[in-house]
């Protein structure tokens, strides 16, 4: 399993977006493109008193897009409005004037969008969705000079992101160490000690660019500072002193990056039906963990677990039955697995566990609660529920076992398993 277990729910995050517009055409576009693509609540507004009054009645705001021509508020009135209530604010306006743009964004807001630009409502759309899922990430801020590193820190903040900062290498280092979710680390070159970019190499040596995107910035003016920080595992470079629109710009192209990266290494690991790991991608991991298993002598397990009748299910039902089925299963194997556990669809209705350290009657105890926990479901379906059942092979390593023979003995133990009657589980001495 990938995800540790929970053991309490997490607060629910502020999903609701305000928009306050006085086009009727203009909200309808905006609010069914992020409602149908995002999936976000939005409440419409035309008036300033209508926005007062929808931040009243709820509590779960998530952020604002406000035009600035209201019947019942001059421009700075209304961005006052929702500053003044700590609200993720992007100004929406419908002509182009350097001097307002200018004047907005000297203001805490996080955007200035123009409405006849080519593509705004893309944009509006991305500019949400990123800001939406920047609050699920951590950023980490290394600068030695305090006013620079706050500076940094209160940008990031005011993009949604969870900041961390360090004062140098080392406390940068701990800090990446002991937090998962720093994706994106923001890193000065002039530090006492460490070097940003001796810490950008040393950082790489942590955590690959896949998994967390590194700006170097300093404002030095040397030509070769930016090739030797990419070269050291940099993925990008700032120059100070730069504006808030650039740092933006770059962080968000760098965080897009790695969760397409992230969305291509699902596509490639899991399976699209079920969400599991894939057959590819189970043999990888189960190749390294049998032998390290085996050169210690611990217990290691393989299980082969097969949908008893699934063409009946999918004859009687019909395919898109057959498909809940399949994820209702892959839910309870997923949930039933704990951490150390590897699960995988193999294909078709077969699924694939790699179980370490049980033995036994705590082996066999663990697969009969599996097999019960699926007999026990009750899939929904047109008015009806689907029941069904799994049959079951397991095989415990012995000395000598390459991940082969487990998982072929196993499959044996499966057919078995059929033989006997279905709906049981059969586990080797």
């Amino acid at each position: 399993m990938h995800a540790l277990p929970l053991t309490s729910q997490p607060t629910p995050l502020p999903q609701r977006v305000l928009l306050v517009e006085n086009s009727r055409a203009y909200v309808q576009a905006v609010a069914q493109a992020i409602e149908h693509q995002l999936e976000l609540p939005v409440t419409a507004a035309s008036t300033l008193a209508e926005a007062r009054q929808a931040l009243e009645e709820h509590d779960d705001w998530f952020m604002v897009l406000t035009g600035l021509v209201l019947a019942d508020g001059d421009r700075d009135m209304v961005v006052d409005c929702f500053l003044d209530r700590g609200l993720p604010t992007v100004v929406v306006s419908g002509v182009y004037d350097e001097d307002l743009r200018e004047r907005m964004l000297r203001r805490q807001i996080i955007d200035f969008v123009v409405k006849s630009t080519p593509g705004n409502l893309d944009y509006i759309v991305w500019l949400v969705q990123r800001l939406e899922r920047n609050r699920r990430i951590s950023a980490l801020v290394v600068d030695d000079s305090p006013s620079a590193r706050t500076h940094a820190a209160a940008l990031l903040e005011m993009f949604g992101y969870r900041v961390v900062q360090a004062a140098d290498g080392p406390e940068a280092l701990r800090a990446l160490e002991g937090d998962q979710t720093i994706r994106l680390a923001v890193v000065d070159q002039e530090m006492p000690g460490m070097q940003g970019i001796e810490l950008t190499r040393r950082l790489r040596a942590l955590r690959t660019r896949d998994r967390v995107a590194v700006i170097g910035v300093s404002g030095r003016d040397d030509p070769g500072l930016v090739a030797r920080f990419l070269k050291n595992g940099a993925n990008d470079f700032l120059r100070k002193p730069y504006t808030r629109e650039e740092f933006f710009c770059r962080v968000s192209q760098n965080v897009d990056q790695l969760e397409l990266i992230g969305s291509l290494q699902d596509l490639a690991t899991r399976d699209f039906l079920t969400g599991l790991p894939n057959r590819r991608h189970f043999l990888e991991q189960a190749e390294r963990m049998v032998p390290r298993l085996q050169d210690v002598r611990a217990p290691v397990a393989a299980a082969m677990l097969d949908i008893d009748h699934f063409k009946h299910i999918n004859d009687s039902w019909g395919h898109d039955t057959g498909d809940q089925a399949l994820r209702a299963v892959a839910a309870a194997v997923s949930s039933h697995a704990r951490r150390q556990d590897q699960v995988a669809r193999f294909g078709g209705e077969e699924f694939c566990l790699l179980v370490p350290g049980l033995e036994g009657e705590e082996l066999a105890r663990y697969f009969e609660d599996l097999r019960q926990r699926i007999e026990d479901l009750r899939v929904p379906v047109r008015g009806s529920e689907l029941q069904m059942t799994v049959s079951i092979g397991v095989r415990s390593a012995e000395p000598g076992d390459d991940l082969h023979r487990l998982l072929t003995e196993a499959d044996r133990r499966l057919y078995l398993a059929k033989a006997a009657g279905r709906n049981r589980v059969i586990v080797s001495d």
